[in-house]
């Protein structure tokens, strides 16, 4: 089954790093022109833009706060303009701040509502207006924690404010179905990343293992190829559908 994105312009939100940087070479790789989104990593997003641009394909960094409607209209706009449409948007940043639920604050929890949440509305608030003026349908695809499913002690920020985007990405998927665009949520399980707090991980990766049946945490590798279908027209009659990348973690 071809996965081909030719012609296509992919929007990835946090993409400097880790699991967005997986997800945009896989999508260019695949042909598509990819938009590295970043808030602060400049650096970072730069190095991606790199990557593909030293492989063959297309790509440009963009800065903006996607938790600001305003910032993320002007990337989107920008990105138009620069590569014709937007085809593909993948929200991928977000935030996953263990703590404690009474020992939380209400400013950790706008941050996780901000990104998590409004982050996926405000790029979805942008992208779509272009989308169904094109009349060539689009993806719109959002990433976030399985403790969104199922829950989880010491995530319920993240828990919530993906859950949210969850029911988000559902009622899009039924209002805009009609304009040939599908939408969906994955679900990931314990990734490890470049910031992962390696005396933390090294203490609890042994116990942590004997949780998952395939024995091992995903890699961000793990994660990419699923994205590039939900992208691609093989998966045009899949949306409104929560998909659990999570190395039999949570099998419900």
């Amino acid at each position: 089954m071809s996965t081909s994105l030719s012609g296509k312009v992919a929007l990835v939100t946090g993409a400097g790093r880790d699991v967005g940087r997986a997800i945009a070479l896989t999508l260019a790789a695949e042909g598509a022109a990819v938009a590295v989104n970043y808030s602060k990593s400049a650096e970072a997003a730069e190095k991606v833009v790199a990557e593909i641009v030293a492989a063959g394909g297309k790509a440009k960094a963009w800065g903006a706060d996607i938790g600001d409607f305003d910032s993320t209209k002007a990337m989107v706009d920008d990105i138009v303009a620069e590569f014709g449409s937007i085809d593909i948007v993948v929200n991928n940043a977000g935030v996953a701040q263990r703590a404690r639920f009474l020992e939380t604050t209400t400013e950790q929890w706008q941050n996780h509502i901000d990104v998590g949440l409004m982050g996926t509305v405000n790029t979805s608030r942008a992208a779509l207006p272009h989308m169904v003026d094109a009349g060539k349908g689009g993806r719109i695809i959002s990433l976030g924690g399985d403790s969104s499913r199922v829950g989880e002690a010491n995530l319920s920020m993240a828990a919530a404010s993906r859950a949210a985007t969850i029911a988000l990405i559902k009622s899009l998927a039924k209002e805009f179905g009609r304009n040939d665009v599908t939408c969906n949520a994955v679900t990931l399980g314990m990734i490890q990343s470049a910031h992962s707090d390696a005396q933390w991980l090294a203490e609890v990766l042994p116990k942590m293992v004997k949780n998952y049946p395939l024995k091992r945490i995903g890699q961000p590798g793990d994660v990419a190829p699923i994205i590039a279908f939900l992208a691609s027209e093989g998966a045009s009659w899949i949306t409104g559908q929560t998909i659990s990348v999570n190395g039999g973690f949570a099998m419900v």
